[in-house]
């Protein structure tokens, strides 16, 4: 079957582009990074934010708050003294792997490695 390139739309367009949509999502500071690291399982606050690394705490909660609303990750409190908070992804989190996988590949074949610098 072959590919059709995905047609970008305007703000005069108005209809509704799903590429752009979910470009908007993903594309905020971190969040594939939150994604990534939930891709090898349910982790809390604090172990998310030592694999994430980098993000401040305020940052990553509100990244935990807007991708739980959208349905990406669910929000688990387990009632431990104290109390625990874990994350892991949805169904439409894990199907975000692929994207993942699709840009490390892409990566991989046409970003220099650091060593090698700028082509």
């Amino acid at each position: 079957m072959p590919r059709h390139p995905v047609q970008a739309t305007t703000e005069a367009d108005h209809s509704f582009c799903p590429v752009y949509e979910a470009i908007n999502i993903l594309q905020e500071k971190w969040t594939l990074h939150i994604i990534r690291s939930l891709l090898q399982g349910p982790r809390g606050f604090n172990e998310l934010s030592r694999a994430v690394g980098g993000c401040n705490p305020a940052t990553l909660a509100q990244r935990l708050e807007k991708l739980e609303h959208l349905g990406i990750i669910s929000k688990t409190i387990h009632s431990t003294m104290p109390p625990r908070t874990s994350y892991a992804l949805t169904q439409a989190g894990q199907a975000l792997q692929e994207v993942i996988e699709a840009i490390d590949r892409w990566s991989r074949a046409y970003l220099p490695k650091p060593s090698e610098g700028p082509p």
